[in-house]
């Protein structure tokens, strides 16, 4: 069992009208997990109705929901938590090389905007489906939430640049080896090209620092903000399934205020939690 917080103080940060968190899971009972995850997260499970709580102690209005790597690439635990949420979710699903244009309608059809790739332990689709992945979002409209150790950005840089979909770097980059002048500019380069962005949500993943101030992630998320206030988004990474015990869970309201923080100014921050998400997702 995890206390997660779902209620507190207030964030300090201002949240603008019609925020987007880009970047949590969500579950409901009755979808198992399935083999090559890590597991559902510890109980309670979090579900639609708690996120429901957070969001309004946080001041988030809408959210995206990105499929858990407990169910691999079986998406109907997402499809129902996108029923539960109604008109302010949109989702991220996980596809493959075998899914069928039927298959992706039908997930568009029920929210779904984005493919997820995971080359990381416990992802369902890593790197080596990459240019496949990126030609089918393409062909759909989809973008792509694309998450892998960022210590290889230098190498990775051809393949990446050459993506046609729109599509996010995940949280931080993840350069677990820690960021170098060189992995900052292999980023600011892929976000000139247009069609990438990158994404403040949970640093903790990767930092070498660690909290309450992550130096590390603070230090490059600073430049790569500064650099393109219109390429960044933000998202909690509601439940932080990294915690396995209450006492490593976040406040939600801190660390909002810890990762907005590093946005230059308010319009920065209003550009990351409203304009940019809505340009990068397609929300209405």
């Amino acid at each position: 069992m995890i206390d997660r917080k779902l209620s507190g103080a207030k964030p300090l940060t201002a949240m603008p009208k019609g925020a987007v968190d880009t970047q949590m899971h969500m579950y409901l009972p009755g979808f198992p997990a399935l083999p090559g995850g890590p597991g559902l997260p510890p109980d309670p499970l979090p579900t639609p109705d708690m996120y429901r709580q957070a969001m309004g102690w946080l001041g988030i209005d809408r959210v995206v929901v990105t499929q858990g790597n407990a169910h691999q690439a079986d998406n109907a635990c997402l499809l129902a938590c996108l029923a539960e949420m109604g008109a302010d979710a949109l989702g991220v699903a996980v596809i493959t090389p075998e899914t069928t244009e039927a298959e992706i309608e039908a997930l568009s059809a029920a929210g779904c905007v984005g493919a997820r790739i995971m080359d990381l332990p416990g992802g369902a689709v890593g790197l080596e489906a990459l240019e496949e992945i990126d030609a089918m979002a393409h062909a759909a409209g989809w973008m792509m939430a694309v998450q892998f150790d960022g210590s290889a950005l230098p190498e990775l840089e051809p393949r990446l640049a050459s993506l046609r979909s729109r599509w996010v770097i995940d949280h931080h980059a993840k350069i677990f080896s820690g960021a170098t002048p060189a992995h900052v500019e292999v980023i600011k380069r892929l976000l000139d090209k247009g069609n990438t962005w990158f994404k403040f949500a949970g640093c903790y993943e990767s930092s070498r620092d660690g909290g309450p101030d992550f130096p590390d992630i603070a230090q490059v998320a600073r430049q790569i903000g500064a650099h393109a206030p219109e390429r960044i988004v933000w998202g909690t990474n509601w439940p932080h399934n990294a915690a396995r015990v209450t006492e490593d869970y976040p406040d939600d309201a801190v660390l909002l205020d810890t990762t907005l923080g590093w946005c230059a100014d308010d319009e920065a921050r209003r550009l990351a939690l409203v304009d940019n998400p809505v340009e990068l997702y397609g929300f209405k």
